[in-house]
């Protein structure tokens, strides 16, 4: 995680409006500007509208919709093998 691109490594770091954050989340990296602090533990639509999302777009980015059923635990496997160039197991 960084905050103004400095490197943090302690989770109590204190940040305020304006500051920006960098952390990965998932496969991607999100970048936000922290735009106003909340006073209360709200719900998220709340929450969107105290940071400014800066994370560019990807042009290769994975579609934020599935296309058929869950995957199984032998689908995501499968799936891995290929990310890591090993092919499929049978």
């Amino acid at each position: 995680m960084r905050v103004n691109a400095a490197r943090v490594v302690k989770p109590a770091t204190a940040v305020g409006p304006g500051d920006v954050l960098t952390f990965p989340q998932g496969a991607r990296i999100r970048v936000v500007r922290i735009t106003g602090l909340g006073v209360r533990r709200g719900p998220a639509a709340e929450a969107q509208t105290l940071y400014e999302d800066l994370t560019p777009e990807r042009a290769d980015a994975i579609p934020a919709e599935r296309s058929g059923p869950r995957p199984t635990k032998r689908d995501r496997r499968a799936l891995d093998a290929l990310r890591d160039g090993e092919g499929p197991e049978n």
